[in-house]
């Protein structure tokens, strides 16, 4: 026996308002998600992409942590893992990585043996972006960190 035959009623209604409803909501909610992923795997794509001397951001982040690798102390890393501590925690090792290709960068070109404190401040503050300074400087104070010496760097 069919349904119509039961309730013929419900063969002509269709769906109701309330359940079209939850669906074009969950539509919006999937799209607004989506696009958010989106927008982050896009950026990430951007630092894929290779520059003029054929390496990537990537790429030279990598290199730098590479290359840089002997010359972190148990303190500098300790010390770096105090800086990143604000960062939340789903993107706190990708900061990570990235501060630490910048200090390494420093480290190396100033020629120094071992990576130290003032090379950990100075690359953290240049690794930081410029819409971030203020929340930068304010850790800094918290945290009671002399950034003093570096202060022109926060001026670029």
């Amino acid at each position: 026996m069919h349904l119509t035959a039961l309730w013929p009623a419900a063969a002509s209604q269709g769906p109701s308002n309330g359940f079209m409803l939850v669906i074009a909501f969950w539509t919006f909610v999937l799209l607004f998600f989506m696009s958010i992923g989106g927008y982050f795997m896009f950026r990430k794509f951007f630092k894929v992409l290779p520059k003029q001397d054929g390496k990537s951001k990537l790429d030279w982040q990598n290199h730098w942590v590479d290359a840089s690798r002997d010359l972190w102390t148990e303190d500098s890393k300790a010390f770096l893992a105090e800086l990143v501590a604000p960062v939340p925690k789903a993107f706190r090792d990708i900061a990570k990585h990235s501060i630490a290709a910048q200090i390494g960068q420093i480290a190396i070109e100033s020629g120094a043996s071992e990576v130290t404190r003032d090379h950990c401040i100075k690359g953290y503050i240049v690794a930081t972006p410029k819409r971030d300074y203020k929340s930068l400087v304010s850790f800094l104070e918290k945290s009671q960190i002399d950034y003093t010496p570096y202060k022109h760097l926060l001026n670029k």
